[in-house]
């Protein structure tokens, strides 16, 4: 999931490992995500908290919106 390139960034050697990490983790969900719309993007990132919550043995308590933005 890290990107080899973000790493090799030689502006980016003095960062914290966590730090690098979090921005390689974030510049992976851009990529992921570049090109959605709107709408893609609220069920890609739905999906990814059922997900977590599912892999716990939890649920979500949120109230589902139906309602479409204009």
């Amino acid at each position: 999931m890290f990107s080899k390139e973000y790493f090799d960034d030689s502006a980016r050697a003095n960062e914290p490992k966590v730090l690098q990490e979090i921005h390689s983790i974030r510049l992976a969900i851009h990529n992921e995500t570049q090109g959605m719309t709107t709408e893609e993007k609220r069920a890609y990132f739905h999906e990814g908290t059922i997900a977590f919550f599912a892999r716990r043995g939890l649920t979500p308590n949120y109230a589902k919106i139906t309602a479409k933005v204009k």
